[in-house]
């Protein structure tokens, strides 16, 4: 298995050669759909793709953490944080190439 990263000239090719979009559209398409998300990511809403996953954004509070070289305590500052939930749907058919399944 090849370890590559799919880049946004990758997903514009895929709606090229799927949705039969001119190249400049179909990267204008993935341009709109990243803005969308991570517009919405931004102002804190959590972005939800039906048998993809889940974006969810969550806010950290200041804690006191500890510097583990020194030992000394330092404070953390509030901050948020991204992360991703993959779907069963995902799940499943990453599992499923495991197995020889499609």
């Amino acid at each position: 298995m090849a370890n590559r990263t799919v880049t946004r000239a990758d997903l514009a090719e895929a709606v090229y050669q799927e949705v039969g979009l001119s190249r400049n559209e179909s990267a204008d398409l993935v341009e709109a759909i990243l803005s969308e998300i991570s517009g919405s990511l931004v102002s804190g809403e959590n972005v939800k793709i039906s048998s993809f996953g889940s974006f969810l954004v969550r806010d950290k509070g200041r804690r006191i953490g500890r510097n583990p070289k020194t030992g000394e305590e330092v404070s953390i500052e509030p901050r948020r944080v991204l992360s991703f939930r993959a779907s069963q749907v995902l799940k499943d058919r990453i599992n499923s190439s495991l197995t020889g399944g499609s």
